[in-house]
């Protein structure tokens, strides 16, 4: 399964939009990409929305037929993440798990909030930068619950299968071990990021806690459900645009119409990137 993108326009306009191939054929990054890659060894699929270091918000666009990935606006303005110091742009490849839904209807049991209407967030912990659009397989270590304005807004904590210390980190617990700091940078960046606009410090439920593996996949596995209602009618869709191309329901829409909804689209081959440029180095004062 080879994943693409097709981007339409320009970045930094409002016109720009980065569409999602399988094999060369446009899909939806909310409703087409499988949540499992290896649903036996627990490896999912994850839609790079920001890399990491940059500070445009782009995000999956759950109005817009076969949900391209475009920079989010306010009052027709494009929308970017402030460089709240020490940090700059976002600190990890952020994105979504596909298939996923945070259900605006329901109210958590732990949280006591409802869900923020968007698929499950995830920041990507690894060293090597995506680019917009990448599906990357990841591995689940953890989770933090931000409350953003009334509304429960997970943030799931996950390593790309071909970082280097993937192998070594299982868990929630193995984040402070083999990269010391980054729960804390990343608590840090949830809180403070929209200070610089001028509004409140975020909240966290848990105190700010990451919560462990376990607790992770019984959070993705409810959002998951959440979105099997979705895309099956039993849900208010609430505006999200449901078409797909390979569901094969009554929203399944043909190539011929999805490549006229990306029309204009040129192919992006992945950018190349020096990676050796963005290495993380976590430097602790105790041996691992």
């Amino acid at each position: 399964m080879s994943f693409t993108t097709r981007a339409v326009g320009q970045p930094n306009t409002l016109d720009y939009r980065v569409f999602v191939e399988k094999d060369g054929k446009i899909v939806s990054p909310f409703h087409d990409i499988p949540l499992f890659a290896d649903e036996a060894n627990g490896i999912y699929n994850m839609v790079v929305e920001i890399p990491r270091w940059t500070n445009a918000k782009m995000e999956i666009s759950k109005e817009d037929p076969l949900n391209p990935i475009k920079q989010d606006t306010k009052k027709g303005k494009l929308r970017y993440v402030r460089n709240a110091f020490p940090h700059h742009g976002y600190i990890w490849n952020y994105g979504a798990l596909p298939q996923t839904w945070e259900d605006p209807n329901q109210t958590n049991s732990d949280t006591k909030c409802v869900g923020d209407n968007d698929p499950i967030d995830v920041c990507e912990i690894g060293e090597a930068i995506g680019h917009v659009g990448q599906v990357k397989q990841v591995k689940i270590l953890g989770v933090m619950a931000l409350i953003d304005e009334g509304e429960t807004d997970w943030k799931v904590l996950a390593i790309d299968v071909n970082d280097p210390l993937a192998a070594k980190m299982n868990d929630v617990e193995d984040i402070e071990r083999y990269m010391p700091g980054l729960l804390h940078a990343t608590n840090e960046w949830f809180r403070i990021y929209k200070i610089p606009d001028g509004k409140p410090e975020n909240q966290f439920a848990f105190g700010g806690e990451a919560k462990k593996k376990e607790y992770t996949l019984d959070v993705i596995k409810e959002t998951a459900e959440a979105w099997s209602d979705l895309i099956s009618g039993k849900s208010n869709t609430g505006g999200i645009a449901l078409a797909n191309t390979q569901l094969g329901n009554a929203n399944t829409v043909s190539a011929v119409d999805a490549d006229n909804i990306a029309v204009g689209g040129i192919r992006q081959a992945a950018p190349v990137i020096d990676q050796s440029l963005h290495k993380w180095f976590f430097i602790s004062g105790s041996k691992i």
